[in-house]
């Protein structure tokens, strides 16, 4: 059986001994997910360019996209891959630091830089990258409390 990990980095080389002594095999594109209970992960496991696996600080995450079928992670050096869907990825993050802005996005509240109101009920947010997203009208209200606008 293969499992992924998604626990907080401090217990990683503990929870993967305990695992591989039952004979459970960590794998990062594993179907199953073992994960912490109330706990928000601090790094993501994502690849990069040349299709690597490697851990993102959270913390460094400026927005995360998602199209077609690929997830792509935003920091300010570069763009990584998840395997992993939106939705999942939300559960995993803090909800006092991320936000779902549309069916699409998420972003990071830190790295909000200005927000300017548009047409419609919806927002445009300029990123600390430079990035403009826009609030759709289904997340408008979400973002105004999350934002106590």
């Amino acid at each position: 059986m293969k499992v992924k990990l998604l626990i907080n980095e401090n217990r990683i080389a503990e929870i993967t001994n305990k695992l591989q002594e039952l004979g459970i095999e960590i794998d990062d594109d594993a179907e199953f997910v073992l994960m912490e209970k109330d706990k928000f992960i601090s790094h993501m496991p994502v690849r990069d360019e040349n299709g690597e696996r490697c851990n993102v600080p959270v913390e460094d995450i400026i927005y995360i996209e998602s199209y077609s079928h690929n997830v792509d992670i935003h920091t300010m050096d570069n763009c990584y891959k998840s395997t992993e869907a939106l939705y999942q990825i939300i559960s995993m993050l803090n909800p006092e630091e991320f936000l779902r802005i549309s069916n699409s996005v998420i972003i990071s509240k830190k790295h909000v830089k200005k927000i300017k109101p548009a047409l419609s009920m919806k927002f445009v947010l300029t990123l600390s990258d430079g990035t403009l997203v826009d609030v759709t009208r289904s997340y408008y209200n979400i973002f105004k409390e999350f934002f106590n606008i």
